[in-house]
């Protein structure tokens, strides 16, 4: 059979697959400092620190497979840079530059894939087979079998790729590209583009509603979220937030009432009342707040602070921060990991 029809094969198989009971799961949150160059740990029962450990350079994007046997981290070898510097940058190391895999039981990197150039943000599909990596400084998409490592394909999409999601209703994969405020949206099985939304303001993130009716994109630049049409792949509306926001990540609420959206140097979770599309209130947390995850019961939100070197705990039904957990220098991704087994 084709590579193609086995991709499409695997990632509809996964969209049929019986999800994992909750109920009595206990979780770890994972959290990477990209200064640092390591992960964090911190029990979900006790909101405790309990490991940190070396992964490589600018370590970026995390996720875990559904059933949390592995962790996946991006790395990369280009030196950090604010936008439009370009010309002053410091040679790279693409040596560097890779997914690195943690197994959760050991607390430790056990592997290195190369898989393209500055990886970036990065998103799994439902069955834990593939991952979907955004190549910041190569305009394109690597789709990575999880399995061996190997590539399985590579889409070309518009500037500075970062944000990526998958569509839980049917597999299909948004990019955000910051350069030119565009969305792309993919057919893994097909690997080709079946869509370009232009939402301006420089999206960094994306999350579908649980439906996979919707989906939103964070635009930095423009201080607003992009509402876009998931299933005709057009932009519906603007949702703006507060004065000096500039939003970064996204995250759905588990019955898909509530988008929760870090504001960067907003030093604030902004939650979006996804019927009305309009902000419901903002809830302070540390500086400069990057990715954001919920828990595995969807009541509590973890928010990686870039600046403060910290993760705020937020109580999503008082709408209060709980407290702060002093991580590694310069927390960037956050994903929480199921520890049942």
């Amino acid at each position: 059979m084709p590579l193609r029809s086995l991709i499409s094969l695997a990632l509809l198989s996964g969209l049929a697959a019986s999800p994992v009971p909750l109920k009595a799961a206990t979780y770890h949150v994972y959290v990477t400092n990209e200064r640092s160059g390591d992960v964090t740990v911190i029990d979900g029962a006790t909101d405790d620190v309990v490991g940190t450990f070396p992964v490589g350079k600018r370590p970026r994007g995390i996720h875990a497979t559904p059933d949390g046997r592995r962790v996946f981290v991006t790395l990369s070898g280009s030196p950090r840079m604010a936008p439009g510097l370009d010309e002053n940058r410091a040679p790279a190391d693409k040596r560097a530059d890779a997914l690195g895999v943690i197994d959760p039981s050991a607390r430790k990197l056990i592997d290195r894939w190369h898989v393209g150039s500055d990886p970036e943000q990065f998103a799994i599909s439902k069955d834990g087979k593939f991952a979907f990596i955004a190549n910041e400084d190569d305009a394109s998409v690597s789709i990575i079998d999880l399995d061996s490592g190997q590539s399985r394909g590579r889409i070309k999409v518009s500037e500075e790729p970062e944000g990526v999601g998958v569509n839980p209703a049917n597999g299909e994969v948004y990019v955000t590209c910051e350069e030119k405020g565009e969305v792309f949206a993919i057919d893994p099985g097909q690997q080709r583009v079946i869509g370009t939304i232009e939402t301006g303001g420089r999206p960094r993130s994306v999350a579908f509603s649980s439906d996979g009716a919707r989906a939103y994109a964070a635009c930095e630049n423009g201080g607003y979220v992009a509402v876009i049409d998931a299933r005709s792949h057009k932009l519906l509306s603007k949702i703006q937030l507060p004065t000096g926001s500039l939003p970064m990540g996204t995250a759905v609420s588990r019955d898909g009432k509530e988008l929760y959206v870090s504001t960067g140097r907003g030093n604030a979770i902004a939650i979006i009342d996804t019927e009305k599309n309009e902000l419901a209130t903002t809830v302070p947390v540390g500086n400069r707040v990057w990715g954001i995850t919920l828990d595995l019961s969807g009541s509590k939100l973890y928010t990686a602070n870039g600046a403060s070197n910290d993760v705020s705990v937020v109580d999503l039904k008082s709408r209060k921060e709980l407290r702060r957990i002093k991580v590694g220098d310069g927390p960037w991704g956050i994903a929480v990991v199921n520890a049942a087994k």
